[in-house]
């Protein structure tokens, strides 16, 4: 049982798991949901992990910790630094990576584009995209459901970035983003961002090789991409039209590096864990009739021809909200580091601490989210949670800046899929996630059969 009640003030960082910092790195990459269970358990609301060249973190997962870490001045914690392990795949200009005044500034340039008031301009486009993969299938075909959310995703977030689909730069990024995703897929290969040591390029036969000279790939067609909207600019509505007009207070705009690694980030974190979660609501739905029933009653009600009236439908965001409560992309939100000494929850942790909110353990507190191992969306009907209660997207001023766009797009693409097609689930038995990257994805085995297709 859980810790509920503040512990007596220590001048000690929280208790954990003893063993070497390596064997518990490995642990955090090959069986990242275990460990944080099994610490969770033994040593309650906070407790301090050591993960190999990361260094040490102070997982949390009460609400009150989590809205200390989220409400303390930002000025008094950094946040950019401790997502070094992205490092390689996004550059150090990526929003994700960067702290202070150079953070806060990124930020406001590239807010215009995902404002809320824009994502009506993207409800085509994505039912559009969905329309032409479903349009591929046939009645008892089996779907390979991350494969087939991939590509929506993948095709929506490059066309919203790109505004074109027809250039054969377009089409070579197309290829190249899922293979080189796949480079980091598995836990073996997620080792090379979290594991420095075997970042070593022994030529392109070898695994950190072939991820080098694939980033340079990509590098090349993005500059390339770059140079050409800069010598051409026409002053279009896509992502990439509205992050080269930006300028900052200064009427500085972004450097070609800025836009490059901010590309980068758009990419590759708005097409990877919007298909991931769009996998897993499907393989909810199907797995318990229930639910795709509810839903599918209440599609039947909308005007999907009005992304307003699809994006009030309370199932439906019922069905979202849980489907990210119960398996988030990503098992902690951006750690903090401490300039100054913080208590937090009775522990006074000196300057230099790293504190990491943990969204899975939140998620999965029984005193919040009663039987929380099911899946059960009403209980997003029944009650509203707070930021420090549900925070699949973060918290803070480091808030996924996406999280309008992934949410308006995962409506979007199950309402077009329910509402043309049928599925079954051949093998309704329970999937648990995966380690992919830095992130947690569903297993690849995912099927589901087209029982009828509009």
């Amino acid at each position: 049982m859980r810790t509920t009640t503040a512990p007596r003030l220590t001048q000690t960082l929280p208790p954990g798991p003893a063993s070497t910092a390596l064997w518990q790195m490995l642990q955090w990459v090959g069986r990242p949901l275990a460990f944080m269970e099994e610490c969770a358990q033994q040593y309650g609301d906070l407790f301090t992990v050591r993960l190999g060249n990361l260094g040490q973190l102070v997982f949390c997962s009460h609400p009150q910790g989590i809205e200390k870490i989220f409400t303390a001045d930002p000025k008094q914690m950094d946040a950019g630094r401790n997502n070094s392990v992205l490092l390689p795949l996004l550059g150090n200009a990526s929003l994700i990576l960067l702290d202070g005044k150079p953070h806060q500034r990124q930020r406001q340039l590239l807010m215009p584009p995902f404002h809320g008031e824009r994502m009506r301009t993207y409800h085509s486009l994505v039912a559009e995209i969905t329309e032409e993969i479903a349009a591929l299938w046939s009645v008892g075909q089996s779907v390979d459901v991350r494969e087939a959310m991939q590509a929506i995703s993948l095709n929506v977030i490059l066309k919203a970035v790109f505004g074109v689909s027809d250039s054969e730069r377009y089409q070579d990024l197309q290829q190249l983003l899922p293979t080189f995703l796949d480079l980091t897929g598995s836990p073996a290969g997620a080792s090379l961002l979290f594991i420095k040591g075997l970042q070593k390029d022994w030529g392109a036969w070898s695994p950190w090789g072939r991820f080098v000279r694939m980033r340079s790939h990509l590098d090349h067609l993005l500059y390339q991409e770059i140079a050409d909207r800069r010598s051409h600019s026409e002053g279009g509505t896509d992502i990439l039209s509205l992050m080269l007009a930006a300028e900052d207070e200064a009427g500085n705009p972004m450097t070609d590096l800025e836009l490059r690694d901010e590309l980068v980030t758009l990419l590759l974190a708005g097409h990877e864990t919007t298909a991931s979660a769009l996998t897993w609501a499907l393989y909810w739905i199907h797995f318990l009739p229930e639910v795709r029933d509810k839903l599918v009653t209440e599609l039947a009600t909308a005007d999907l021809d009005d992304a307003k009236s699809i994006l009030r439908l309370p199932y439906l965001n019922a069905v979202c909200s849980e489907t990210l409560r119960i398996y988030p992309i990503a098992p902690i939100t951006a750690p903090r580091t401490t300039h100054v000494p913080m208590s937090i929850m009775g522990h006074r942790m000196p300057a230099g601490t790293t504190v990491a909110p943990c969204i899975y353990l939140t998620h999965h507190r029984p005193d919040l989210y009663p039987r929380p191992h099911e899946f059960r969306p009403e209980r997003f009907i029944e009650r509203q949670f707070s930021p420090y209660e549900y925070l699949p997207f973060g918290g803070s001023n480091r808030r996924c800046l996406g999280m309008t766009f992934a949410l308006f797009e995962m409506k979007l693409v199950l309402t077009t899929l329910l509402t043309r097609s049928q599925f079954q689930l051949p093998h309704p038995h329970p999937l648990k996630p995966v380690r992919r990257g830095v992130t947690l994805a569903p297993p690849s085995q995912l099927k589901l059969i087209v029982a009828h297709s509009s």
